[in-house]
């Protein structure tokens, strides 16, 4: 019938100039001391919970070039509980980063978006500037919750950008995302099986330094510790005996260790001066010194210092530019005005633990199954999540799977210089990164760049100096 045609033909307009609206609500004009750019940039919120009150905070870049024709890459950061704007968008991969002053924003001239377009959310409830209007949303998050919830901020999310929907479309992140990461695919590809409507276009998932299974990652750790000289022998042997890893619980005070490994596990905090100087994500990277001035003296005592390149007090000048009342009215951020301040890992929720236990190796099994292209890689600087477990662990997940090796064990390379190490087993993919820590785009941006191009590419990466 016609008039029912004509129906739908308006109900159609309706949802499109919705969709148009809202898309132009959260467009960023611009933020505040920021350099003129040529591609667009949007912000704001997507609710997953009308009842509940409770909605995600997005920031959303497209890619400098011919953004109609590159794919759409979601990322992560861990924690669990941090922020994805606050790391991965305005520290490491994201087209800025703050000033030394944090009174304004630098040009990241390794930013990721010039391959594709990128999308951040700070997930779960309580992280970042998303929130809830129930408080119970706070009390216990997990896993399984937060990829429900990250499915529902997509449908959300892809209804004020229907542009994208059939985009090809890639779930990346790092740390605790190897947790979200895997799980959030299995969720999407499941919603794909069930859907009558609307699919995700998912082909391939991308995780550094990646928790997947912390009874190989934990003791890593400590073989780390020790492969760098930076433990005794008394304190590796100690450990050594006294630790049953079989029996580890990350979600308990004492991760449910022997009173006499825990001894040893302290002795090996103060040996490596791991709360003072010494940062375990980054064991090569200098301290921050919270002074600017003092900072910037440091720096230039020599220009062969190991963090020439490195902003080591971006944590600090982050927190600082994005609580100014400017830059969150920029981003259309906080605007139920939150009873507490932006933090990067320090929002209200309470997440379970018990989760960190969870061995992912089973789901990452069955996505490499089912097709998609998985890349994992490690910054070999880490010390909470070395490449020692990580590499080991994909090497027994493709002989478990059978796999062909198609990549033998070897260097890969960011123009004339050995970039990292890398093998792979046909649609899977390790590698890692020379002089990285546990967040790879800041630490080693460049080389960053290349391994993620290869990722969205498709090939693999380059194995010969160029």
């Amino acid at each position: 019938m016609a008039w029912m045609k004509l129906l739908y033909l308006a109900m159609a307009l309706i949802v499109m100039e919705a969709a148009a609206g809202a898309t132009l609500s959260d467009l960023v004009v611009g933020l505040p001391g920021q350099p003129e750019v040529e591609f667009k940039q949007y912000a704001g919120y997507v609710t997953i919970n009308q009842t509940a009150g409770s909605a995600l905070f997005y920031y959303f870049v497209e890619a400098q070039e011919d953004a109609t024709l590159k794919p759409l890459t979601l990322w992560l950061n861990g924690g669990p509980g941090c922020s994805s704007v606050g790391g991965g968008a305005f520290t490491e991969l994201g087209p800025f980063y703050p000033n030394g002053t944090a009174n304004g924003l630098l040009i990241n001239s390794q930013a990721w978006n010039k391959v594709s377009n990128i999308l951040f959310v700070e997930s779960p409830i309580g992280v970042g500037w998303s929130y809830s209007n129930t408080s119970s949303d706070y009390r216990l998050y997990n896993d399984e919750k937060t990829a429900r919830d990250s499915v529902l901020f997509l449908l959300g999310w892809f209804k004020k950008f229907p542009e994208y929907k059939n985009r090809a479309f890639y779930v990346t992140g790092e740390s605790y995302a190897g947790h979200y990461v895997p799980q959030l695919a299995a969720s999407l590809l499941d919603y794909n099986k069930n859907s009558k409507s609307h699919t995700f276009n998912l082909k391939g998932i991308f995780i550094g330094n990646p928790l997947l299974n912390s009874k190989i990652d934990t003791p890593s750790t400590y073989d780390f510790f020790w492969s760098r000289g930076m433990i005794s022998d008394e304190t590796y042997e100690g450990i050594t005996r006294s630790c049953d890893w079989d029996d580890v619980d990350l979600g308990s005070s004492d991760y449910n260790l022997s009173v006499s490994c825990n001894g040893f596990i302290n002795a090996g905090i103060n040996e490596t001066n791991e709360n003072l100087y010494i940062d375990p994500y980054d064991v090569i990277l200098d301290s921050c010194i919270p002074s600017i001035v003092e900072q910037e003296l440091r720096l230039k005592q020599s220009l062969s210092h190991q963090s020439i390149e490195v902003d080591v007090c971006l944590s600090y000048e982050r927190v600082i530019y994005f609580q100014l009342p400017e830059v969150q009215k920029a981003l259309h951020a906080n605007t139920t005005g939150l009873p507490y301040p932006w933090s990067m890992c320090g929002g209200p929720v309470n997440y379970d633990g018990h989760d960190l236990d969870f061995d992912i190796s089973p789901i990452l099994a069955n996505l490499v199954k089912g097709g998609l292209r998985v890349w994992v890689f490690s910054g070999d600087q880490d010390s909470v999540i070395p490449l020692l477990g990580t590499r080991s662990l994909i090497d027994t997940l493709a002989r478990d799977l059978k796999l062909r090796k198609t990549i033998s064990y070897g260097a890969w390379y960011q123009k004339n210089q050995v970039a990292g190490w890398t093998f792979a087993y046909g649609n899977l993919t390790y590698a890692t990164i020379r002089g990285a820590g546990h967040m790879v785009p800041y630490s080693q941006p460049a080389r960053g760049l290349v391994l993620f191009s290869s990722f969205i590419s498709g090939k693999p990466l380059p194995t010969n100096p160029y």
